[in-house]
């Protein structure tokens, strides 16, 4: 099968997204466009030792190294593997990974404000893996956090505080930093890692529309400067997206001096296009939490080191 659409582009900044619907076990699942590089016919697949269960192994298409993730296998769905299995070959975090599913629907755009966070019936005590439900054509559809797969099964590609300790001492911080970030699992490492980067106050919002909300509640009070200093955003958010949230705030004059930065799994040259385009004052991927500190240490005027 060919790659993935290239004329299926959004114009930035209008909260909306395209999801890729496929199917594992009978069930509906999606995944945001702007992570799949391609997809194919499943390929055979070289095993290797010592791998989490869901890893089937690798294969070679092109010039390129992939591990393949056997995505019924991660679920807990029946995995028999069949000639007509898809592999979704993705590109986040700088990584390639090729995922296993049964078949692909198709493409839908909507609203970032019809996709749901899976309440704690649904996620238990833990973080779902599901990072939102949204209602595609008349569908549910269950979007996978592809991120937290990854960080489950790969625990040293993801967030890895260590990038701090070699950044040598560091003296406390108490500029007001706003966080957006969905995901309960990147929050906790992001914030960890900036406590112990020296930046002690911290404002975490779940999505772009709480932050919104919470810096046009500090322009009505004028306390804009003292409780927003700087803000972090990711890209996918329900609700509203980072791309939303920076031409919000940059299109705002009391907001648009305040420093921002797109710290997204999604920095690819696209989206870099997109994001200087609507005012973003740096950007950079994830898992890059050091570069992240030096970015804000230049932005604050506190640098420590070069960036």
């Amino acid at each position: 099968m060919a790659d993935k659409n290239n004329e299926i582009l959004l114009e930035s900044g209008t909260n909306e997204i395209e999801i890729m619907e496929f199917t594992v076990g009978g069930n509906l699942y999606g995944i945001n466009v702007a992570k799949v590089d391609e997809i194919m016919l499943s390929q055979p697949v070289k095993a290797m030792p010592h791998t989490h269960p869901a890893v089937e192994g690798i294969f070679k298409p092109r010039e390129t190294v992939i591990t393949v993730l056997n995505l019924p296998v991660y679920l807990g769905l029946p995995s028999e593997l069949q000639e007509k299995d898809l592999f979704i070959i993705t590109n986040f975090n700088n990584m390639h990974i090729a995922f296993r599913v049964h078949t692909v629907i198709g493409i839908s755009r909507i609203s970032w404000t019809a996709i749901q966070k899976p309440d704690k019936t649904i996620s238990g005590t833990g973080e779902s893996v599901a990072t939102g439900i949204a209602q595609c054509n008349g569908r549910l559809v269950t979007i996978l956090d592809f991120e937290k797969i990854v960080a489950e099964i790969a625990p040293e590609s993801t967030i890895n505080s260590s990038e701090i300790d070699r950044m040598g001492p560091r003296s406390r911080n108490e500029a007001p930093i706003l966080l957006a970030e969905d995901s309960v699992l990147l929050s906790k490492m992001i914030q960890e890692s900036l406590h112990k980067a020296g930046y002690a106050n911290l404002t975490c919002f779940a999505n772009g529309l709480e932050m919104w909300e919470y810096l046009c509640k500090l322009k009505k009070e004028g306390t804009v400067d003292e409780k927003a200093a700087l803000i972090i955003t990711d890209i996918e958010m329900p609700q509203m997206d980072g791309h939303r949230l920076t031409k919000l705030v940059k299109d705002d004059p009391e907001l648009k001096h305040i420093p921002l930065i797109i710290f997204s799994s999604l920095i690819t040259e696209e989206m870099r296009v997109k994001g200087k385009q609507l005012g973003a004052n740096e950007q950079m991927s994830k898992p890059e939490i050091g570069h992240l500190v030096s970015v804000m240490d230049h932005l604050l005027g506190q640098d420590k080191m070069s960036i």
